[in-house]
């Protein structure tokens, strides 16, 4: 028997649902297709930061790691914790993670 033949438990197509669903990844993809967005998602993948410590990872002025960060938090991938004056970044999307982590090894080791 060939698999091919076995069409009666396939699901019909749904080209609305595969189009929502490759414009969200593409948005996805499009917020990790930046140097500054990319490295701020792989030092978070370790553990939270502060803007001074990315900042300093970085190499880069304090308002444009915080351009980058509300970027990523307006899109959902990071979060953010006030502990005083200080505030934490951190990873909110486990698809981000688990995609930073396997970019991580595969170009990063």
């Amino acid at each position: 028997m060939r698999i091919a033949e076995n069409t009666e438990t396939q699901l019909p197509f749904n080209s609305d649902h595969m189009q929502e669903n490759a414009r969200r990844t593409t948005d996805f993809l499009k917020s990790l297709a930046h140097t500054g967005r990319l490295m701020i998602l792989c030092r978070l993948v370790e553990g939270p930061a502060t803007v001074g410590e990315l900042e300093e990872m970085l190499a880069m002025r304090q308002s444009s790691v915080s351009k980058q960060l509300a970027r990523l938090r307006e899109e959902g991938l990071v979060s953010c914790q006030r502990d005083g004056r200080s505030i934490s970044y951190s990873l909110a999307d486990e698809r981000a993670r688990k995609i930073v982590s396997t970019l991580y090894e595969i170009f990063c080791d």
